[in-house]
């Protein structure tokens, strides 16, 4: 029993069905990997045992009972932005530091009602802001691949807690590629799904818009599994989509790369900040699914230059909108001694968010302001609009589009990227969050440093079984997703 970390979701589930072994145990082994293991990573927030192995017992009866779900009984990790009930939800900043949310987030209640052990909370960038966890009011979070590097971000724990096997499968949220750019970084699969897919309901918001929840995990099928459990129409979420649910796991195998075109806009691979071997990496992992039948053929996306002006005037303006709920009022941080209203406004919002947090505030503020609306966030509407118009005409010719997820490996930690270098760090995901696309993060090799780089494909609407098949039969015909960290090697 000392190596359940390294079984898939599958053999997972398979095993908790045979009784081959119970829930309380498996969810003993990542507490212990975690109480051993996460003082190096720093990946979660909030370990919540005692629930854990609650949940897991009741797992086990239902098991027992015969009336269990697929996933009954297999842990996960909840990035810290969903709220969950009774513990505490923190968005990774100290303006939430005392927030024990009151109800569940769709995503968690969904999971729980499936029968999934959630072991905790994991960090992330403050309310999702920033592309390395950096920003987290907790500290940083390592690469269990370079402890010394960041994960990514803003889903960083959620991606070091899988790399490292502190859990088999995490939640995660994508605003501008929060999900693909760490699972990138630490050699995972993550999937963004299109937008209204899965509920926003009890995700706090950053940008609304944009913000879209999905699974993170080390194979396209464990990430297929989490979706049959988390997608569908949720009443409480109003751009939430009613529109039929696939079985993603019966549908694996669904796509066939014979035939399938892979569009590869020459734009993306001409980008002057894109690292030699992350390129030479993803070509060879196209011709590899050139091998295996599919065909490339060269597009054109002319509006590749707007993708970060366009994004950072919106995500920044629906965030100063979004974030003025917290004025140490209500809930979350107050600051000491307040003379009068507007001091506590002020103390407890300069106290309370975090520098990155702060600058997009400013900028989404500045932006929204009677004399510059129309001038920019008006203008960055009607160019949002011009780029999804772009990915359709494409769409027109190929079946998915092929791209790196980051221009290059993950960073050391405290390398201090001055912002507009972190903004264009998220050059290749930003737009799939302006057209509301889904896309998916696979890995596919290593550099020099040993340190994983990723493909990005991404589907037109409502495409995710099809994102899913491809990577699926990739991972079939390679073993990149297979590789693991020292880190995660250790025993507890």
């Amino acid at each position: 029993m000392t190596d359940l970390h390294r079984l898939t979701i599958r053999e997972l589930s398979e095993g908790l069905q045979q009784a081959q072994f119970s829930s309380r145990e498996l969810t003993e082994h990542y507490l212990k990997r975690i109480a051993k293991i996460d003082t190096k990573v720093k990946s979660y927030v909030t370990v919540t045992a005692e629930q854990a192995l609650a949940e897991a017992d009741a797992a086990d009866a239902a098991l027992k009972a015969g009336n269990a779900s697929v996933l009954a009984g297999i842990p996960l990790a909840h990035k810290d932005i969903f709220c969950t009930k009774g513990i505490k939800t923190t968005a990774g900043s100290k303006m939430l530091d005392n927030f024990i949310s009151p109800y569940d987030a769709t995503v968690v209640a969904k999971a729980k009602a499936a029968g999934l052990v959630t072991l905790g909370k994991v960090n992330m960038d403050e309310f999702a802001m920033g592309s390395t966890s950096e920003s987290s009011y907790f500290g940083a979070t390592g690469n269990p691949w370079a402890l010394d590097h960041v994960p990514g971000g803003s889903s960083g724990g959620s991606a070091a807690a899988v790399a490292a096997d502190l859990a088999p499968i995490a939640t995660g949220t994508d605003t501008g590629g929060s999900i693909r750019q760490p699972a990138s970084f630490c050699g995972l699969t993550g999937l963004k799904p299109t937008y209204g897919r899965v509920s926003r309901f009890g995700m706090i918001a950053y940008a609304s818009s944009l913000d879209q929840g999905g699974p993170m995990a080390r194979t396209a099928e464990d990430c297929a599994y989490l979706m049959n459990v988390i997608a569908g129409h949720d009443a409480k979420d109003s751009t939430s989509i009613n529109k039929e649910v696939d079985d993603y796991v019966a549908n694996l195998n669904g796509t066939s790369v014979k035939g399938l075109r892979i569009g590869i806009p020459k734009q993306y691979f001409n980008v002057s900040g894109l690292d030699a071997e992350v390129k030479a990496r993803v070509e060879e992992s196209l011709k590899k699914l050139e091998e295996m039948g599919a065909s490339l053929v060269e597009i054109d996306l002319n509006m590749t230059e707007a993708y970060v002006p366009t994004y950072y005037l919106i995500a920044p303006a629906e965030a100063s909108s979004n974030l003025s709920r917290f004025d140490g009022v209500r809930y979350g941080y107050r600051c000491e001694n307040p003379v009068d209203l507007m001091d506590l406004y002020k103390r407890s919002r300069s106290e309370g968010f975090g520098a990155e947090v702060q600058r997009r505030i400013l900028i989404g503020t500045y932006a929204l302001s009677a004399g510059y609306y129309d001038a920019y966030y008006v203008k960055a509407q009607k160019v949002r609009r011009l780029i999804q118009q772009d990915f359709l005409k494409a769409f027109e010719n190929v079946d998915v589009i092929a791209a790196p997820s980051a221009p290059t490996t993950a960073y050391k930690i405290g390398a201090n990227l001055s912002p507009t270098e972190m903004y264009l760090g998220d050059i290749y995901t930003l737009a799939v969050n302006l057209a509301g696309l889904p896309a998916i993060n696979a890995p596919v090799g290593f550099d020099q440093e040993s340190l994983p780089v990723g493909l990005q494909l991404i589907g037109n609407y409502w495409s995710e079984s099809q994102l899913l098949s491809i990577v699926h039969q990739y991972q079939q015909n390679t073993d990149w997703h297979t590789k693991r960290a020292s880190v995660a090697e250790e025993t507890a």
